[in-house]
């Protein structure tokens, strides 16, 4: 059965679906934004392991190469909330910000479950400055 939901409007929500994303699918953690990326042609994206970059993408336009001003704001929102090695991210470039968000991700013992929680909190604490 193929069940088709709501793109997100806000980036709390951006975060929400995300997070979704990735609770039902794993974070995948391999340099790329999800595993077999040139392989692999029929395997819907929502359906794969992903990156937090790319979970973020695939939640708002369903792709997670495509990109959009809302899935970036989620980027840049999320990358000033986390912290590699007691840094921010050295750049506010959106490459940089994604580079920094996957950094993040790639900490040794981060996990799926990691991902998952800090979207959440990010999505709350969005949701309440809005």
């Amino acid at each position: 059965m193929d069940v088709t939901f709501p793109r997100p409007t806000t980036v709390a929500a951006t975060f929400r679906a995300a997070a979704r994303l990735l609770a039902a699918n794993g974070l995948y953690q391999g340099g790329d934004y999800f595993p077999n990326a040139l392989s692999d042609k029929t395997t819907p994206y929502a359906s794969r392991p992903l990156s937090i970059p790319a979970a973020l993408r695939c939640a708002v336009v369903g792709d997670p190469r495509s990109y959009s001003l809302l899935a970036d704001e989620a980027l840049a929102v999320l990358a000033l909330r986390l912290e590699v090695d007691g840094e921010g991210p050295e750049y506010g470039d959106i490459f940089d910000l994604e580079d920094h968000v996957d950094d993040w991700a790639e900490v040794d013992g981060r996990t799926t479950e990691c991902a998952v929680a800090e979207l959440y909190a990010a999505a709350d604490a969005t949701a309440v400055a809005a």
